[in-house]
C-alpha cells in the first residue's frame, strides 16, 4: 500500500526543518534549561508551548548505536550502515539518524560525527544526508533561501506478509474458482464472510463452510466525492456494505452501475465478476456490485445487520 503523507508542521517543527534547509539544526530550551533537539512543541515538564529555539552544531557524539547488515527499501543506504542516538554538541537530548561507515568496528559509543549535508536541500530531516566520523563541522557550502516551511509531504509504503489461516485458505481458494464462501459454528450459529477462524460468539471453530450466492442487499453506505492518491475511479462513486443473500456479516464493497444518488440501504444488488482469466486468490475477482433492479428489502430483515 502506498500513498502520501500530507501534513501541516506548526511554528516549532516548521523552524527545524526550515534551519535544515538553510544548513543549520536548530533546538527549542526546555522550563529546566534544556535543550531539545529535535525541538518539542510543547515542554516535556510543564507542556506550556516552547517558544525559545537555540541553534546547536552539526557535530555531535553517538551515545548508542546499532549495525543494519541488510539494509531495507528506502532506508538511507543500499549497503551496510548504522543508526545512532547522537547528541549535537549544545544540545541536551539525542537525535536519531543514520552514520555512514563500512563496518561495526569503525562505530562505538563516544564516537565524534559530523553531518554530512544533502546536496539538495528542501526543508525536511533528509537534508541531513547522513552522520560521518568527523570532530569539525563541514557545513554546506550554500544556504538555501526561501518561505518557512510549512508543510511536508512524506511518501508511505507499507507492504504486508500475511500467512492465511485454514479457514482464509479456503475462502482464497474459492475466490480463485468464482465462489463466494462463508463459515459458521454449526447449522444454527450466524454465517461470516470472509469465515473466520472461530465464531466470536462463543470461540468455537467455523468449520462449517457455506456456499454463498454472489447476491445480495446494501446495508449502509457512502459516496466517495473526494479524489486520493491511488485512486481506481473517478468520484463520485459508492462504498457500501453488501449482506449476501444467507451471510449474518456484510462485506465492504464498490457499486457501480446507476447514477451515485440512486443508491440506498435495502437495495438489491449482484456482483460483477472480472474476466475470468484476470482472477487470483482475492475478492478483487469480483470487481463491483450493481443494482439487480428487484424490489428493495424490507428494513426489518436487515436492521440487527447494520
Amino acid at each position: 500500500m502506498t500513498f502520501d503523507y500530507t501534513r501541516s508542521v506548526g511554528p516549532t517543527v516548521g523552524r527545524f526543518l526550515t534551519g535544515l534547509r538553510e544548513g543549520r539544526i536548530v533546538g527549542v530550551r526546555g522550563s529546566d534549561g534544556r535543550v531539545l533537539v529535535p525541538p518539542a512543541e510543547y515542554d516535556p515538564v510543564t507542556a506550556a508551548p516552547l517558544t525559545e529555539f537555540v541553534e546547536v552544531a552539526d557535530v555531535g557524539t553517538v551515545r548508542t548505536w546499532t549495525w543494519v547488515r541488510d539494509p531495507l527499501p528506502g532506508q538511507p543506504f543500499d549497503r551496510p550502515f548504522a543508526w545512532a542516538l547522537i547528541q549535537l554538541d549544545g544540545a541536551d537530548t539525542t537525535l536519531l539518524h543514520a552514520v555512514d561507515v563500512a563496518a561495526p568496528e569503525d562505530i562505538h559509543t563516544g564516537l565524534r560525527v559530523r553531518v554530512r549535508w544533502a546536496a539538495e536541500r528542501t526543508g525536511t530531516i533528509h537534508d541531513i544526508a547522513c552522520f560521518e566520523p568527523g570532530a569539525t563541522s563541514a557545513p554546506p557550502a550554500d544556504s538555501v533561501a526561501g518561505e518557512p516551511v510549512t508543510g511536508i509531504v512524506t511518501p508511505i509504503d507499507l507492504r504486508y506478509k500475511h500467512t492465511a489461516s485454514p479457514q482464509e485458505s479456503g475462502y482464497l481458494r474459492a475466490l480463485a474458482q468464482g465462489r463466494l464462501i462463508g463459515g459458521r459454528a454449526d447449522a444454527e450459529s450466524k454465517v461470516y464472510f470472509p469465515p473466520r477462524g472461530a465464531d466470536p460468539i462463543d470461540g468455537r471453530p467455523t468449520d462449517d463452510i457455506v456456499d454463498l450466492p454472489d447476491t445480495g442487499i446494501i446495508t449502509t453506505f457512502c459516496i466517495v466525492n473526494v479524489p486520493f492518491l491511488g485512486q481506481k475511479i473517478k468520484p463520485p462513486f459508492v462504498a457500501a456494505y453488501i449482506l449476501l443473500d444467507g451471510a449474518d456479516i456484510p462485506v465492504l464493497h464498490r457499486v457501480l452501475g446507476c447514477d451515485p444518488a440512486q443508491v440506498r440501504m435495502g437495495m438489491r444488488v449482484k456482483a460483477v465478476w472480472k474476466p475470468r482469466e484476470e482472477w487470483g486468490y482475492t475478492l478483487e475477482n469480483v470487481d463491483h456490485f450493481e443494482p439487480t433492479g428487484e424490489p428493495d428489502a424490507e428494513y426489518a430483515t436487515y436492521a440487527h445487520h447494520l
